[in-house]
């Protein structure tokens, strides 16, 4: 009893409900017991009979006897506020997890442990309430507290199942009740009130607690969007993707964060006027500090409260489907925070991340890293991807940090990483859970996941079978890197570094790219994409334009950070709005309309997608014209007779008459110019098209002659009848 009443007891379901006692001659006497601190006097109701309980310590243990099994019983509490109450025992419920998914979950193999995990609505023998259940091996006892018990961390003691998993039945609990777990380990004295790792919504920072939702009752009506899913190839068709963060993207007009059912309609349709194929978000897991972008997850399973609820952001997600836009979010399986309500920690060891901070704890994040060597946590991240794949239709995961994820060293001194067992620097079991991760990731009909990874680790977009890591794209930041430095080069200077905008070609299709100007890109002193620019404003417009042109003509999908199309001159920050008044001036309206009309233009060609990842998609007509900094090749599409010419000048001089080769001859169609005075150009082109003639270039049978406007992208197309 002392231990019941303190809150240690370790099997609480072995004093507490109903209970055999052996008598002398063979009888049988029941007791049922219970702990309710909250009731001045108690008494067993069943079969229409009342049994009074007596009080057996003062801090509320009861106890009534009966000569036969009790069966379903209630009992009746009179509290000392005068008031009466019935209520069901939790304590005469049998065990709710069945012992097969407890060896699953033990194998690491219980892949949808959303299902068995967290907190569900149920019904057991005709009484409605609330499952627990929580994995915490190194616990002496945990409790579920919250709304329904006073927050009193002795009420609830859970029952220990296999593998150190602890569930508990608590009648009358419903949706909308906060939570947590008091977990009290049985190693140095340690407690510490938990949310639910698995469960599915929580309270709206600060607070923390976890909250009782049923996923349930939601009613897509996107299958139109999903049963296409299925079908789509999304290496061969557009994919041009708008990088969002919700809380900055834009705000109302008193600085308030809109909510989701709000961006289901401003942030959809701007999206779709504006030709985007999918919206990626900034990760919209709760997480308990804004500044972190959400990049430090405390709910794997739950969408931040922050702009309302479950279902709130379901109903986003379906209206992006129902305009045709496809939705990716970021997922953080590298790194957790160290909140006391998170994961860190969490029953009193190092459960969820490695022990060793050589191998546990990202000194530069003040994070850790989860244990990717053990069954459980494996199991844990895995589910969460799928979660979001199944139970929210999303339909892409970017996964953050993979470079950090593979390496042991990653950001580490020597002496401060621990070798792997063969003495190298890969972290093999990070990456068995990638690889796996993306097999069970891609059994979800169309889905696909994209790595911001780093390095030179071969193979991160090809398959598992065929020895890669299994992603479907991977983020290419070499070329990321080489355009942006050439570009906030002085045009005078960019003869010096002409290497960095063709060198990308040499390693073009050894991966899936996705072509990324992130929001890594215009924070922490780098510049906004247009103040990165050289020159006078228009020198900079133009150079953000040619940029673009050229990003959306070379092979790879794409990805532009939001605020990136109106030119806005500082950098991102997450505090506040995108500049949309900047879009009063016409050179920042004819920047976003630019950026419009590529992604029309991108979408209409099947020359720009349909050959990204292979050699046979992309041909250099010029590449060593460096004194005048111009670069010509052409885009083909599965259709070798289906393609683009592109001709970019890179410096402000104008070029007229300048000669490219081209493989046949007739009209070609100049169907794309950024110096087009609608973007706020100088209105140089080439008057609808040019005629080849037949004159050899460049290895090819004829040639155009063509006007190249200053910092501009021009593209044509054969024009045969």
């Amino acid at each position: 009893m002392e231990a019941i009443v303190g809150g240690y007891h370790s099997d609480a379901f072995s004093v507490l409900g109903p209970h055999p006692v052996n008598l002398d001659k063979g009888k049988v006497l029941w007791e049922i017991r219970a702990f309710l601190p909250q009731a001045k006097s108690a008494c067993v109701e069943m079969d229409g009979a009342t049994i009074p309980m007596e009080k057996r310590h003062r801090d509320g243990f009861y106890v009534a006897e009966t000569g036969r099994e009790p069966g379903a019983y209630r009992l009746r509490i009179s509290g000392w506020d005068g008031l009466e109450s019935v209520i069901e025992d939790p304590y005469r419920f049998g065990t709710i997890i069945t012992d097969f998914d407890l060896h699953l979950h033990a194998e690491g193999t219980l892949y949808e442990a959303w299902k068995s995990f967290g907190a569900h609505l149920a019904a057991l023998d005709g009484v409605e309430g609330v499952r627990f259940a929580v994995w915490a091996p190194n616990a002496e006892a945990v409790a579920v507290l919250g709304d329904f018990n006073e927050w009193d961390t002795r009420r609830h003691p859970m029952r220990l199942r296999n593998s150190g998993i602890w569930e508990i039945f608590i009648p009358g609990v419903k949706v909308g009740d906060a939570y947590k777990y008091q977990v009290r380990s049985r190693l140095h004295g340690y407690q510490q009130m938990k949310a639910d790792p698995f469960a599915f919504q929580s309270e709206k920072p600060p607070k923390s607690a976890s909250v009782v939702c049923d996923l349930t009752d939601y009613r897509w009506r996107d299958d139109e969007w999903m049963l296409a899913r299925g079908e789509r190839r999304w290496l061969e068709e557009p994919v041009s993707i708008y990088e969002v963060h919700l809380e900055s993207w834009m705000r109302g007009p008193n600085g308030e964060t809109l909510t989701y059912r709000q961006l289901a309609v401003r942030l959809v349709e701007y999206v779709k006027r504006m030709g985007y194929t999918h919206v990626e978000l900034l990760p919209i897991q709760e997480h308990p500090f804004s500044g972190s972008w959400g990049y430090q997850v405390t709910g794997y399973f739950a969408p931040t409260s922050r702009f309302g609820s479950p279902q709130d952001f379901m109903a986003f997600v379906e209206e992006c489907h129902r305009a045709g836009i496809g939705v990716i979010i970021d997922w953080v399986p590298a790194h957790f925070p160290k909140d006391a309500h998170g994961l860190a920690y969490f029953d009193g060891t190092a459960l969820y991340e490695h022990a060793d901070p050589r191998q546990g704890e990202h000194l530069d994040w003040g994070t850790l890293i989860f244990n990717f060597g053990r069954n459980e946590v494996r199991e844990f991240l895995t589910a969460s991807a799928l979660f979001w794949l199944k139970e929210y239709h999303i339909d892409g995961l970017r996964v953050d940090a993979v470079a950090s994820m593979l390496y042991l060293d990653y950001s580490r001194k020597e002496g401060e990483w621990i070798p792997n067992r063969f003495g190298g620097r890969e972290n093999l079991e990070a990456v068995e859970f990638l690889r796996r991760f993306n097999e069970l990731a891609h059994s979800v009909p169309g889905a696909i996941t994209i790595a911001e990874e780093s390095t030179a680790f071969p193979a991160v977009s090809r398959p598992v079978y065929a020895g890669g890591l299994g992603f479907t794209m991977k983020w290419n930041m070499g070329w990321m890197h080489d355009m942006l430095r050439y570009f906030s080069e002085d045009p005078v200077h960019r003869k010096y570094h002409h290497n960095s905008i063709t060198f990308s070609m040499l390693y073009a299709f050894t991966e899936n790219f996705v072509l990324p100007i992130s929001h890594d890109e215009v924070v922490y002193g780098k510049h906004s994409l247009l103040a990165k620019m050289p020159g006078d404003q228009w020198q900079q417009f133009a150079n953000v334009r040619a940029f673009l042109a050229y990003m959306y003509a070379h092979p790879g999908k794409k990805l532009l950070f939001m605020g990136s199309e109106v030119g806005d001159y500082n950098e991102w920050n997450s505090s506040s709005s995108v500049p949309w008044n900047l879009l009063q001036f016409p050179i920042h309206a004819g920047l976003q309309l630019f950026v419009q009309e590529l992604n029309d233009f991108y979408r209409a060609q099947p020359a720009l997608y349909q050959v990204d990842f292979n050699h046979s998609g992309f041909e250099w007509i010029d590449f060593s014209d460096v004194e005048k900094s111009v670069i010509s090749f052409i885009r083909r599409g599965s259709d070798r007779s289906e393609y683009l010419v592109f001709a970019c000048n890179f410096t402000p001089v104008p070029r007229t008459d300048y000669v490219i080769g081209v493989p046949e001859g007739g009209f070609f169609r100049e169907l794309l110019n950024s110096d087009s005075e609608r973007y706020g150009g100088s209105n140089m082109g080439n008057a609808g098209g040019v005629m080849a003639q037949k004159k050899p270039a460049h290895y090819r049978p004829y040639s155009i002659s063509i006007t190249l406007p200053p910092l501009a992208v021009v593209a044509f197309r054969p024009a045969r009848v």
